[in-house]
């Protein structure tokens, strides 16, 4: 086990350079604290101000602000660590590392951090619907799925996990992906530079392009499903109790647990 550990990388968005260091915190029952300069914030005070194909994060007045979270976070969730945990970040953008969750979570568990028991709790069954999106809360049973819906036959739709630490690192292979017909627009928009090929999948009409190692047909729902995660983290989930989600997406997930929040469905403890 070690104490620190330091992960450095350009933005999967920005292309910036940045450099993140994981540390144990003074105590094992330290909230999960991220530092940015000369600011500090619990997760728990975080709040998602950006989401177009990432999930951005912001302190009370603004003086600590992230980009691309989700695959820290779902680390973090997965393998169950919501306290003992410092986050220092230099730069604006979390770097996109393997593209997926895999090198947070080997960085995190080799911190020998104790899991700890979510904040976020389902108290009553309920559905919502965000747009195109749906998410069912149930108190029944443990665990977070999802339905990435597609025409696709070369893809598997469904991706689950159960909520042990032990199956999330099935999920945390699962690189970002991408169609190719929006790498045009996404070009234009100065979005998805300096990413290496090992770290995306790009799905075209005639193949599927992945490079470093084999492609899965579930590879994109267990994406879908690793990002609705890191979304959960961040209000203190995945909660106990059990998530499906059909279609989720960032901005639609941010959504959908705020009303949930609001209306009961969900708590913090």
């Amino acid at each position: 086990m070690t104490a620190r550990v330091v992960l450095a990388g350009r933005g999967l968005h920005g292309g910036r350079l940045a450099v993140v260091t994981l540390a144990k915190a003074p105590a094992a029952g330290d909230p999960v604290t991220l530092h940015q300069g000369d600011a500090v914030a619990r997760v728990g005070e975080l709040s998602a101000v950006g989401h177009v194909r990432a999930t951005t994060v912001a302190s009370p007045g603004d003086r600590i602000r992230v980009a691309t979270v989700e695959h820290l976070f779902a680390a973090l969730a997965g393998l169950g660590i919501h306290r003992g945990l410092v986050v220092t970040v230099e730069g604006d953008e979390l770097p996109i590392l393997d593209g997926a969750a895999d090198e947070w979570t080997r960085a995190v568990a080799s911190l020998g951090i104790a899991p700890s028991p979510p904040s976020l709790v389902v108290r009553r069954d309920a559905e919502l619907t965000v747009g195109a999106s749906s998410y069912a809360f149930t108190t029944l049973g443990r665990g977070v799925s999802v339905r990435f819906e597609t025409d696709d036959a070369r893809l598997t739709p469904d991706a689950a996990w159960s909520g042990a630490a032990g199956d999330f690192l099935r999920i945390a292979p699962a690189r970002t992906f991408g169609f190719a017909h929006e790498l045009g627009d996404l070009g234009d928009r100065g979005l998805a530079s300096h990413v290496a090929p090992e770290s995306v999948v790009v799905i075209a009409p005639v193949a599927i392009h992945s490079a470093g190692r084999p492609f899965s047909a579930d590879e994109p729902a267990r994406h879908k499903l690793l990002d609705l995660l890191g979304d959960l983290y961040l209000y203190g989930g995945p909660p106990v109790g059990s998530v499906r989600a059909v279609r989720p997406g960032h901005a639609a997930t941010h959504e959908a647990v705020l009303r949930a929040l609001g209306a009961g469905i969900l708590t913090r403890e």
